[in-house]
Formats: structure tokens, C-alpha cells, sequence
């Protein structure tokens, strides 16, 4: 059967979009291309892949659709960059909330717009290869309006009134924002509707949690403006439920009927199973870089604070294992007192002092301006006091996010998996089968990790996806050690070496 655009048709047996044939299928049931013109084409049988790419680190979804054009349609439809791209990908049996599947259909969602051609070439003999590279309407408005105005109030009503402003993004998609403590006075000059937002979650400070900062993001469910710990907790202080349990063990993937779901408890079949189930991984980071993360501030950070109103200037100076136990981590979420990333032991050997006693491992200068707006307030719409704590704060949890461990799986395609929502991967121990072994699970790589990246890929009939994830903390505490390390039995080691010099005579030759 051949449709008036020349493409052929080929019938194909229709899914059960309530219950998945197997682990990795998806319902997409058309690819659409509208030109410019209105004219629109289902390209969904010369589409060779499809990519989806969400992070917490990226304002906007983009993606790509690779395709084997065997009637010159990006000559026919004049594909010039300026087409829209509508389809509804769903893993079967995901219906019960319209964030968990991936909507740009015309009719319930919001097409993506195509910005751009390339890797265009003859790929066999009357075959055309390219790729169409998408993204979101909001990305295309972000490029296309500028922002000159001041706001006054809550940082989250700033970031809501750029998302729905006709003249600026003009959002129809749902908006998930975390309330903010904090109000401050911003004149945004001239800027894109998205640096403006990513300015405004720089001093941003979450309602109901004692973090710094907020990440702005966009997922195929829509756009959020929260900070780390919503990720984290619900209201700042309850553990929140993981969207998905992920084993790396072969024998998760079996035919066992005693098989138990972990929350309900009932029985759980093959397919289900293998949703959970690891097909590689590897980690990014997979150790702390003691020496990038001393530089970068992570554990210690002096902050100097200049008052341009009196000219004075104030120093504040973050220690991480002073304040890592004030505010929720992956694995924990209160009494957060040992499960740091690193070990708060000596690290000279001569001496008691941990990598967060060494302030000056990054000294900040930053300019705080009072009165600015008639209000005695400093760069976060708080006492000035407090400023220079608050942003050595904020670096550091960045940088436990970026720098810290960062794992990536490949697994199932599943529809509902979105940048920001908390997983719980299960790594075994090498010394599982050591029977005095009481945690069959790695003390150190398992736990909950938030998904920080997000890559969904179509092929054939496979639905895959890449995770990275990310975690601030340990699944298991090290060993509390109050005072020097235990490595050498007699407590601190001690040198009776000292420094020397030796005074050269001769000439130095060159």
C-alpha cells in the first residue's frame, strides 16, 4: 500500500499499548513532518532511530531522528530547518499520568520544532542518510525574545512570569516549581528568557530545605525549577519514594515464581523484571578527585564578602564536614552524620586536620551591594551576614553533584523515567558470597542516585535508554574516626624529619 507522498506503507500488527510483549517495547504509532507549508508526511518507516535528550543541566529537551530517504523527500517537502516533528512514544502500560509518556503530538501535545540538516549522504544506491536535529517550541522562543524587566517578590514568580509572558516563552507546558524562601528585586538586562531564569535559580533558596541554589530543566513531562534536595525529599524533609529499583546481578533476570515485588510484595513476572534489570554500566566518576574538588571549593572555601555600601568586607569560611549533615543527601535525608563522600580523617599524617580544615584550598571574592533596592539585604534577599556561608554552600553542592560520583546505565526503555527523579541502584559486593558478609550490596556504589541525564533511543523494534546519575553520599557510613586515622596502630604518625637547606657555591650552568 503506497500513501500520496510515495512512501510505502507497510502494515504492521497493532501493539497492546496496555501491556508490553516484551522488556525494551514501545507504542509509537506515527513520526509526523510538517514543512512549513502545512504539509505533513509520517516518516516513522524511514526513520532508522530516534533520540531523545533531557538533563538537569540543559534549559531545554532536544533530540534527533536519523533517516534513510529512499524518495528524496528533504527535497519534495522543502526541508529547510523550520519543520515541526509530532509523535507519542510510550512504554505500554504507562497511562496514568501524562508526564509519564512522551507527548509532541498534535492533538494532546506540543510538536518539536527542527532547527537543523546535516550528515547528509548517499548511504547505498538510491538512498539519502540525514538527521533532523529538534527541540522544544521554548528553546526556538528562547533564541528569538529578549528580557528587560525587573521583578520583585519570590524568586519562583519571576521564573513563572518569564514561562507564560507572550512577549518572552510563552509556555504552554506545565511548569513543576519548588517554592522559594528567599524574595529579592532583579533587573534582567536584556537577556534570553532562559539565562535570565538560570540567573534568578542562582539565589535561589529553597521554602522548606536548607540547600542553596536551583537547577531550571526541561523533561518530556515539562519544565522544572527546583532545587537538589526536592530530588531528594518531599518538603524538604521526607524520604521520597524511588521511581525505579535497578539490580547489575544476572540472576534478577530469571524465570523464578516466588519473585516479589520490593513494595507490593506480589508476585513479579519475567518482563518486569527485566525493566530492572542493568544491561551495562559504568561509572564517570567513580571516585572523589581529592585534588580537582580541593581546588574547586568542595570541601574547604574561604568567601569574602565586599560591602560596596560601607566598604567593609566579611570572611566566611565553609567547612563540608560541618555542614554536610545539615541538609538531605541521597542516602540520607536526616542524621546525615557519616556518610560523607570522603573520610573526615587527617590528611597529612602529622597532623589532625581534614580536607575541609584547609580554607584557603579556594578564596572567593564577591561584592555585595545594600540599599541597592531600599533594603538592607545582601546578594540572596537575606542578612548580608549570611551571604558569603550561603554561596560557599552552593559551590560545594554543585560540585558533590558534578565532580562527585556519577554512575551511567543502559537499561529497558521505560517512558516514565525523567531527568530528576530518584533511583535506587543495587550493586553486588565482590564478597557477597563471604557469608560473614551481613550487606550482599557494594557499601560504597549502591544506594539512591538521582537521574541527572536522560537518552531515549528508538531502533527497530528496541526501546533503550542511558541514565547518568549522580549521588552525594555513601550508601554505607565509613567508620567514625574522631581524632587522626587508624592506619598505624599508635594513632597520628609522626616524622623526625625537618626541613633543610643546602647553600650552593659553584655556578649554576644554564
Amino acid at each position: 500500500m503506497a500513501s500520496r507522498s510515495g512512501i510505502r506503507v507497510v502494515p504492521t500488527k497493532i501493539k497492546n499499548d496496555q501491556t508490553p510483549a516484551f522488556a525494551g517495547d514501545y507504542v509509537l504509532d506515527k513520526v509526523v513532518l510538517i514543512n512549513h507549508t502545512g504539509q505533513r508526511i509520517d516518516i516513522k518507516f524511514i526513520m532508522t532511530e530516534l533520540n531523545i535528550y533531557e538533563s538537569i543541566y540543559n534549559n531545554a529537551v532536544t533530540g534527533s531522528i536519523v533517516i534513510g530517504d529512499t524518495k528524496n523527500q528533504i527535497s519534495r517537502m522543502e526541508i529547510q530547518g523550520l519543520e515541526r516533528i509530532a509523535f507519542h512514544l510510550k512504554t505500554p502500560g504507562i497511562t496514568y499520568r501524562k508526564e509519564d509518556v512522551i507527548d509532541a503530538s498534535e492533538e494532546t501535545g506540543e510538536p518539536f520544532h527542527v532547527y537543523k540538516i546535516t550528515d547528509r549522504v548517499q548511504a547505498n544506491t538510491g538512498v539519502i542518510a540525514y538527521t533532523l536535529h529538534f527541540a522544544s517550541r521554548e528553546f526556538m522562543r528562547n533564541l528569538r525574545t529578549k528580557v528587560s524587566q525587573s521583578y520583585d517578590g519570590k524568586c519562583d514568580r519571576a521564573v513563572v512570569d518569564i514561562m507564560k509572558d507572550k512577549d518572552y516563552l510563552d509556555s504552554k507546558k506545565k511548569l513543576h516549581v519548588e517554592p522559594t524562601g528567599n524574595s529579592l528585586k532583579f533587573v534582567v538586562p536584556n537577556l534570553n528568557p532562559f539565562d535570565a531564569i538560570n540567573m534568578i535559580a542562582n539565589k535561589s533558596l529553597p521554602e522548606k530545605s536548607k540547600g542553596a541554589g536551583y537547577f531550571f530543566y526541561e523533561t518530556t513531562g515539562g519544565f522544572y525549577f527546583r532545587s537538589w534536595q526536592s530530588m531528594i525529599t518531599n518538603q524538604g524533609e521526607f524520604a521520597r519514594p524511588y521511581k525505579q529499583n535497578f539490580y547489575s546481578q544476572p540472576a534478577k533476570v530469571s524465570s523464578v515464581a516466588e519473585a516479589k515485588d520490593e513494595k507490593t510484595g506480589e508476585e513479579q513476572d519475567k518482563i518486569l523484571r527485566e525493566y530492572q534489570t542493568v544491561e551495562q554500566y559504568s561509572f564517570v566518576n567513580n571516585f572523589h578527585d581529592v585534588a580537582a574538588n580541593t581546588a574547586l571549593g568542595t570541601y574547604g572555601h574561604r568567601v569574602i564578602s565586599h560591602n560596596l555600601f560601607d566598604k567593609s568586607y566579611d570572611i566566611k569560611d565553609y567547612n563540608y564536614h560541618r555542614e554536610f549533615g545539615k541538609t538531605p543527601h541521597t542516602d540520607t535525608i536526616k542524621f546525615t552524620t557519616n556518610q560523607y563522600a570522603i573520610m573526615n580523617g587527617a590528611v597529612d599524617y602529622d597532623n589532625d586536620k581534614n580536607v575541609s580544615d584547609y580554607a584557603e584550598s579556594r578564596v572567593s571574592l564577591q561584592t555585595i551591594t545594600p540599599f541597592v533596592h531600599d533594603k538592607e539585604v545582601g546578594r540572596y534577599g537575606l542578612d548580608v551576614a549570611a551571604d558569603g556561608k550561603t554561596t560557599g554552600q552552593k559551590i560545594s553542592q554543585y560540585n558533590q553533584i558534578a565532580h562527585g560520583t556519577v554512575l551511567k546505565l543502559t537499561v529497558k526503555g521505560q517512558s516514565q523515567l525523567q531527568a530528576g527523579d530518584l533511583i535506587r541502584f543495587n550493586l553486588a559486593d565482590t564478597n557477597a558470597d563471604n557469608k560473614n558478609n551481613a550487606n550482599p550490596n557494594d557499601p560504597r556504589f549502591s544506594g539512591h542516585y538521582v537521574i541527572t541525564k536522560v537518552r531515549h533511543q528508538v531502533t527497530g523494534d528496541s526501546y533503550k535508554m542511558t541514565l547518568e546519575c549522580a549521588k552525594d553520599s555513601v550508601a554505607t557510613g565509613y567508620q567514625e574516626i574522631s581524632r587522626g586515622v587508624s592506619l598505624h596502630g599508635d594513632g597520628i604518625h609522626k616524622t623526625n624529619s625537618s626541613f633543610s637547606i643546602e647553600e650552593i657555591d659553584s655556578d649554576i650552568g644554564y
